[in-house]
């Protein structure tokens, strides 16, 4: 799991498999998403360690992978194969993804990784963003009326 900023926006979690020192990131319809990932040339990643806490962030390179590239026939199905709780079989999957989805490569950029003293010391906690979806609060269901104490 990474953490993708694009073009100073919000970091979004992807899931990603590292490859030949590369992350690929599939995005698309029935896959993850991540904004302006697919059109981006470069992007931020951020990387967690098991307690939460970041433990680097490093400029990278964004390059899409084309179905008619090389490199597809070798990673695609690398990729699928560590795809969890996918719905059809790995064959399936690579070709689907072939028609609808991208599948990006991020590689480290020339700039030097921040990591240890050099991250930020504050938690870079961003404000919840807005959002139209709302729940009715609960209410206990109850079977006979509760007396209140005087």
């Amino acid at each position: 799991m990474a953490w993708i900023a694009v073009d100073d926006g919000p970091a979004y979690a992807a899931w990603c498999v590292p490859i030949d020192g590369a992350l690929y990131v599939l995005t698309g319809p029935g896959e993850q998403s991540v904004p302006g990932l697919a059109d981006a040339g470069s992007a931020v990643v951020t990387l967690r360690g098991d307690h939460g806490g970041r433990i680097v962030s490093w400029p990278a390179e964004v390059s899409r992978l084309s179905p008619s590239d090389e490199a597809w026939s070798a990673v695609a199905p690398q990729v699928a194969a560590k795809r969890l709780n996918s719905p059809e079989p790995a064959p399936r999957v690579v070709q689907r993804w072939a028609d609808e989805c991208t599948l990006s490569r991020l590689t480290p950029a020339a700039a030097a990784p921040a990591a240890g003293a050099a991250l930020p010391a504050g938690s870079l906690a961003a404000a919840v963003r807005e959002t139209p979806a709302t729940r009715r609060t609960w209410r206990p269901f109850r079977l006979h009326r509760v007396r209140r104490q005087r």
